[in-house]
């Protein structure tokens, strides 16, 4: 009977002439890494499982909450009621839909000094996260070891992807400055499921080419949509930017990058500082407006302070966050990404 289930399992995906029996056989023999089990994370999760991918590694230091259900679908009201980390509940997910192949979720926060041992042996990334910081790794290490990374990124109703290919294709860094994201987040700015769905298809779609060993079929374009509004481009990737410190110079700024020297918990104070690689100079009134729709608001002059769940984020001009109510470096990251997304 198993034997059957293996047998007609993947016979509509065989069809399909640019996969057929080989391209089925390429695939049981891949691995990938997605980095972020949310809402773009759960669909390319789901996608790499039902296509038979051999082996589905993901990492995520989250858990789960009510909020996520609208958009996340790997989970339920039980998984939030528990709290599950997200990789646990999605890892339990996955295994009841396809149990012929290997499937490893990591509860953690993707850095530099694990990344090695995260990423080791995978054919290619996927970005399942929600700020530049982690993204920016996974470009560094992906360009590094010469391994395609699939990026995507959602919020509101817009939604972007492009497929970078060490050797072949500009890095992340030529397009977007560490420094340059624009601070929105689903949980500022909100976002819908179906843009979510539809970012994450293209990135599977791509990871399913390069995958099957049909490299020449990957779009070498930066996808941009609103999906609300019915907008749409389509960007030729230029050509690498001149001193690209990761895909010109080759040096991979994000993996020397010591997390102590932005990270530091304030011993006695229940309070995590979060200190941006690049300087900032913040207009506060901004912030306030973003933060107003989540929170209680207060600016001073010199500082803003918002009270969010039962944390508080401060924010400096400077760029400098204070994440008072915890020393939990890893959930304090986690607010930090969601609040503040840069």
């Amino acid at each position: 009977m198993k034997q059957e289930l293996k047998q007609s399992r993947y016979s509509r995906q065989m069809l399909f002439t640019p996969i057929g029996e080989e391209g089925q056989k390429r695939l049981g023999q891949s691995r990938v890494l997605i980095v972020g089990m949310g809402a773009l994370g759960t669909v390319l999760a789901n996608h790499m499982v039902r296509a038979g991918v051999g082996h589905v590694r993901f990492i995520d230091r989250d858990f789960v909450e009510p909020s996520n259900l609208q958009r996340q679908m790997l989970f339920d009201e039980q998984d939030a009621a528990q709290s599950l980390p997200k990789a646990i509940a999605a890892e339990r997910k996955l295994k009841q839909i396809n149990s012929e192949i290997h499937i490893e979720g990591i509860v953690g926060d993707l850095t530099a000094a694990n990344i090695d041992q995260v990423a080791h042996e995978v054919d290619l990334i996927l970005d399942g996260t929600d700020n530049f910081q982690t993204r920016f790794l996974m470009n560094d290490y992906a360009f590094k070891h010469g391994i395609p990374y699939v990026y995507g990124g959602v919020v509101a109703a817009r939604g972007m992807q492009a497929t970078f290919i060490p050797g072949e294709t500009p890095c992340l860094r030529c397009l977007i400055d560490e420094g340059q994201g624009t601070g929105e987040t689903c949980d500022t700015s909100g976002v819908i499921a179906p843009v979510v769905d539809i970012i994450a298809s293209y990135q599977a779609t791509e990871a399913l080419k390069l995958l099957v060993g049909k490299k020449e079929a990957v779009r070498s374009t930066l996808l941009s949509f609103d999906l609300w509004h019915g907008f749409s481009h389509d960007i030729k990737l230029r050509q690498p930017k001149t001193g690209c410190l990761t895909c010109q110079k080759k040096e991979y700024p994000a993996l020397e990058m010591k997390e102590e020297g932005q990270i530091t918990s304030l011993c006695g104070r229940e309070t995590v500082q979060i200190t941006p690689s690049v300087k900032r100079d913040w207009d506060l009134k901004e912030w306030k407006k973003r933060l107003e729709k989540v929170g209680k608001v207060e600016l001073t002059p010199f500082l803003l302070r918002a009270d969010i769940d039962d944390l508080r984020l401060v924010l400096f001009t400077d760029g400098r966050v204070l994440v008072q109510g915890t020393e939990d470096v890893t959930r304090a990251k986690a607010v930090y990404a969601r609040y503040i997304g840069m």
